[in-house]
């Protein structure tokens, strides 16, 4: 299976100026757990992901204060939709991270998490004994 049948091709883009709170809002309406972050100074896509908000509020940092900006990773890794969905968790696994935006020529595309590849794994059978390696 490929990256493509297992993303999600429901992209939330958000500014680097939304705030955490705003950002959680918009990625809780749409039961996902990450959003891309577009700077237009800087021309380049960052992610902001569940796990950051909760590092943050957790650490005593005001969500209606804090802006996506300051807690948006930048150093991405991008998958493409051709991708298997072994190199995919290959890369996550490597990377300690559990989404990676999918981009093709014109964007992107999608988001592939570790919970859609395991989604898709579960729906063809996989045994668990298999995944491990």
């Amino acid at each position: 299976m490929l990256v493509r049948d297992a993303m999600s091709t429901v992209v939330l883009t958000i500014g680097p100026t939304h705030t955490l709170r705003q950002a959680a809002r918009l990625m809780s309406a749409r039961r996902i757990g990450a959003a891309v972050v577009h700077d237009p100074d800087t021309c380049g896509l960052g992610i902001l992901t569940e796990r950051d908000i909760l590092n943050a509020v957790g650490s005593g940092q005001n969500p209606d204060i804090e802006t996506a900006s300051t807690h948006t990773t930048t150093d991405v890794v991008f998958a493409a939709p051709a991708w298997t969905l072994e190199e995919a968790a290959e890369v996550m696994a490597h990377g300690g991270f559990r989404h990676l935006i999918v981009l093709d020529d014109a964007g992107p595309v999608g988001v592939v998490s570790v919970r859609d590849i395991i989604r898709c794994w579960a729906a063809a059978g996989r045994h668990p004994v298999e995944l491990v390696g």
